[in-house]
């Protein structure tokens, strides 16, 4: 399927230019909580929607992290972007990283948030259950969401974030996309990059952790760096915005051209 224009939003003006991606249980209102406290002097970011999510939640697709990375590369040609840096969340980890595996020559610096590593995450049948049911079943989501979260989260919250996820994505792309970022191995594709990438983990999260990094990702890329966020679990934009702004934008800024 050909690529489309992803619905996005644009935040600041600065000349170091940022394309963010969601992750699987939510739009680009993810990042919301980030948005009042960026530095918009020294950065341009896109937030854009998936297929299957937001304002692209009727869009039809095959909801791969391949198209999705395509959707991405199309978005930067009409925005005239010929470099640009990288944030993906979780399953838009998967997403970037497949960005630079298809143009490498154009990312300047990668960023992970809890993110899933290029050789996918395998699942013991229990847990695949439990992630596939989440397609119809809300209780599912508020499930994985407390768990990934260290179990700790007021109940209002976790209302909050399973009513948005709920209502901002489409059942059957959500389910789509799960096999995708679940299973799929590209590693060797991204395998010794000399790209700047750093893996950002809440120490909360017990699925995408911090030795669960130094595992992969660490492994995968001759730049890699790591930052554990302590009071983080695996939704660090809403969690701790501040400290996750701050960590990101000071990695972002460390080659110099901001």
């Amino acid at each position: 399927m050909a690529p489309f224009l992803l619905p996005h939003s644009l935040y600041g003006s600065g000349p170091h230019r940022i394309i963010a991606v969601h992750g699987w249980l939510a739009d680009r209102a993810d990042y919301a909580a980030m948005l009042p406290d960026l530095d918009r002097h020294n950065f341009t970011y896109v937030f854009v929607d998936l297929r299957g999510y937001g304002e692209a939640r009727e869009a039809p697709g095959t909801y791969t992290t391949t198209e999705g990375a395509a959707d991405i590369l199309a978005l930067a040609d009409r925005l005239g972007w010929d470099s640009f840096s990288l944030i993906g969340h979780s399953m838009g980890g998967s997403v970037v990283q497949r960005v630079l595996a298809a143009a490498p020559h154009r990312v300047r610096r990668l960023v992970g948030i809890s993110p899933v590593p290029a050789s996918g995450l395998h699942m013991p049948p229990e847990q695949r259950e439990l992630f596939a049911s989440a397609a119809t079943k809300p209780e599912s989501r508020r499930a994985i969401i407390d768990f990934t979260t260290g179990s700790v989260r007021p109940d209002a919250w976790l209302d909050r974030m399973v009513d948005r996820s709920v209502d901002r994505s489409d059942p059957d792309a959500f389910r789509a996309w799960l096999d995708s970022w679940a299973e799929e191995d590209f590693h060797d594709e991204v395998a010794g990059s000399t790209t700047p990438a750093l893996a950002v983990t809440g120490a909360l999260d017990p699925a995408i952790s911090a030795d669960f990094m130094r595992r992969t990702w660490l492994r995968c890329y001759a730049r890699a760096k790591l930052a554990e966020l302590a009071c983080a679990g695996h939704h660090a934009m809403d969690e701790t915005p501040l400290q996750l702004i701050r960590t990101v934008e000071d990695f972002l800024r460390a080659d110099g051209r901001v």
